[in-house]
């Protein structure tokens, strides 16, 4: 390709190689100047054009990007129509980026006037989406350059989501509650049918390796996931120990993928098993999605193709519920937020944060609570009933705020509290409304604790609150329908502070009619007076 300013005059036929304004009138660069076109110039005051002319043995642009697209595009892939040099390829299904990353470096180093970019192999891609461009730099190629980038292409694909139907199996052990386990369940589903599948869930069985084992045997589907009450560790821990005592075998524990580092995969016969990592229970990507997304497109996954996923394993920031660094001391200043929206749905009529209880409401209760706790005065979110519970508190030293859209669920309360939250506050605490015996001196601790996160325990158990840094009010409000913060516990890099409790009013959660009955049928205990 000749490539240089010529005189007007001799410009005929030749490509025009920068834009120009022409008469008032824009030639977009790759116009093919015409004899109209030059004496326009002419008349303008232009003497001298910048034009590129093709060689016999050139490939125009687009004919050429045209050309190596059709040798790129594997199935589950379009072609689109080629535009200045540039032609892109599209995906045609839901489904996973097949590619070889050695196959892309080995066509851009042919010449440096064509170029492939493709994205990550393995990424996960809609119908539609873009997942390579092809662009050639100039106005043409050589056929020699063009013809050896097509003899290294290989054909990029998609491998489309198939509709496996996935059975889900929870193990317990005492203290696991069953609202960890529907959360557990609702964050699996949205994952397996956004990718076209159906969850069925299996009745839970006990964290124990026999009792396992009949659970697996049992088991139906295509695919297995089994979510342990407590993290895998080991070869003889008690998922992969059920799996080969079911027949079995496990073909890898463990992945270079953060977070998802204890993921455990293997198969009985033909249907694969996998024992979800503990952030698997939380809706951000982790290393749970990775495996069963090419799952569910029908690739193999392997113990060497985890081995593999090390190289751009650590997930990038936005996607990992919190910074890799932690605070080690206890933030300055911890507030209070106050869940006080729900509806008590479960109630039969009444609302459980103004039902009586020694005198006073529940939520009145939590609320002198964290006064006696000496925390600055808390924000309380409101919703059903808002006025009701304003003037249930009335008197006291609160903060409210309204969570318009609290019947879209927990998280939607969650957000609006920390919003509220004030400049100075380095860390909120987040309180139940239905937690009467809170104990001021456990708030006291957890807000003392050191680290980002703290969360109080009896018996090996979490309970409420949870008391969050800054550093993770993006994450939580992030979230989304009837999931709290307690969903991004597990996907945490650093542990959350556990907290040692003296009773089991951290395990409260009066949300029936019979909750309440048991609660006042305890004996009494000492009330808080506010500060």
């Amino acid at each position: 390709m000749i490539f240089a300013s010529v005189a007007t005059e001799t410009a005929i036929g030749a490509i025009l190689a920068h834009s120009l304004t022409i008469a008032g009138t824009r030639w977009a660069k790759g116009r093919v100047l015409d004899a109209t076109d030059v004496a326009t110039a002419r008349d303008a005051g232009v003497d001298r054009l910048t034009v590129a002319r093709l060689s016999p043995d050139d490939i125009g642009e687009d004919k050429a990007a045209a050309a190596l697209a059709a040798a790129l595009a594997g199935p589950g892939v379009t072609a689109l129509a080629p535009t200045h040099g540039r032609v892109n390829l599209a995906a045609d299904v839901d489904g996973v980026c097949c590619c070889d990353a050695a196959m892309v470096a080995a066509v851009n180093s042919i010449d440096e006037a064509v170029t492939l970019a493709t994205l990550a192999p393995g990424a996960r891609v809609a119908r539609g989406d873009i997942i390579a461009t092809i662009k050639i730099i100039p106005y043409a190629v050589t056929s020699a350059a063009l013809n050896a980038a097509i003899a290294a292409a290989e054909p990029i694909a998609v491998a489309g989501f198939r509709p496996l139907a996935v059975t889900l199996l929870q193990t317990r052990l005492p203290g696991v509650s069953t609202k960890m386990l529907q959360k557990t369940a609702r964050v699996t589903r949205d994952r397996i049918e956004r990718l076209g599948g159906r969850l069925d869930e299996a009745a839970p069985c006990a964290h124990d390796t026999a009792a396992l084992a009949d659970a697996i045997t049992a088991a139906t589907g295509d695919m297995l996931l089994i979510a342990g009450a407590s993290a895998t560790v080991d070869r003889g821990d008690v998922i992969p120990a059920a799996l080969v005592a079911a027949g079995g075998h496990v073909e890898r524990l463990g992945m270079p993928v953060d977070p998802g580092n204890l993921l455990c995969l293997g198969r009985l016969s033909a249907m694969p098993v996998v024992g979800l990592p503990g952030c698997a229970r939380s809706p951000k990507r982790n290393g749970f999605d990775i495996v069963i997304e090419s799952l569910f497109a029908g690739l193999p996954v392997t113990s060497g193709s985890i081995a593999a996923m090390g190289a751009g394993g650590l997930l990038p920031e936005a996607e990992r519920p919190q910074p890799r660094a932690g605070s080690a001391e206890a933030p300055a200043t911890t507030g209070a937020i106050v869940l006080a929206a729900g509806r008590s749905s479960r109630m039969g009529g009444a609302h459980k944060l103004l039902e009586d209880w020694q005198g006073k409401p529940l939520v009145a209760h939590v609320v002198d609570a964290i006064a006696a706790a000496e925390l600055p005065p808390p924000i309380v979110v409101l919703g059903a009933r808002a006025d009701d519970v304003r003037a249930a508190l009335a008197g006291r030293a609160v903060q409210f705020v309204v969570a318009e859209d609290y019947a879209d669920g927990l998280a939607h309360s969650l957000r609006a509290g920390l919003i509220a939250v004030p400049e100075n506050w380095d860390a909120a605490l987040v309180c139940l409304g239905d937690m009467p015996r809170v104990d001021p001196a456990l708030l006291k601790a957890l807000a003392a604790a050191p680290g980002d996160v703290a969360v109080p325990t009896l018996a090996s158990k979490r309970g409420n609150p949870v008391r969050w840094g800054r550093a993770h009010f993006a994450a939580l409000m992030a979230l989304g329908g009837d999931v709290g913060g307690k969903a991004l516990l597990a996907g945490l890099a650093i542990p959350p502070n556990e907290v040692p409790a003296s009773d089991d009013g951290i395990f409260d959660d009066i949300d029936t009619p019979d909750a309440l009955a048991a609660l006042r049928a305890r004996p009494p205990i000492a009330t808080q007076t506010p500060r």
